[in-house]
């Protein structure tokens, strides 16, 4: 029987209002241990999702390009084209959109709404629990 995604993913996503900062972001990121956030449109005050953003983006779109990070909004550096998968999904689902789309986390919306977040570690920990992606994953993060 195929798992779902319901099954696998990590529950309790961390959500940040678009207008938020990115220090702010990257504040979040470290207090909870977490390489990505969702972003939600805070101004339409519906909490729809709009983006998600990692260390990575924040790094690469934000300090790299010499943009202030206390003056840039955590909305100007996430990635916004967002695939999704919901919890019924089967976790294939997951695999062929991480595949075609070269992502490494996937949002998890149930009725539009952000209930998780599905990462490759998850993955490889569902698929090939004695790999070594398996084992990096469920580490403890290092601080």
């Amino acid at each position: 029987m195929t798992r779902k995604i319901k099954e696998i993913t990590t529950a309790a996503p961390i959500t940040v209002p678009r207008l938020a900062s990115v220090r702010d972001a990257a504040r979040w990121m470290r207090a909870t241990a977490v390489g990505d956030v969702l972003v939600s449109d805070d101004v339409s005050g519906d909490g729809r999702l709009c983006g998600l953003v990692t260390d990575r983006d924040l790094v690469v779109r934000v300090l790299a390009a010499g943009r202030d990070p206390d003056g840039t909004n955590v909305g100007d550096g996430c990635s916004s084209e967002l695939a999704s998968v919901a919890p019924d999904d089967d976790v294939e689902r997951a695999v062929e959109l991480m595949r075609r789309h070269a992502l490494r986390r996937l949002p998890v919306l149930d009725d539009g709404r952000a209930v998780g977040v599905v990462s490759i570690g998850d993955l490889a920990r569902e698929r090939d629990p004695d790999s070594a992606l398996a084992g990096i994953s469920a580490a403890d993060p290092n601080h």
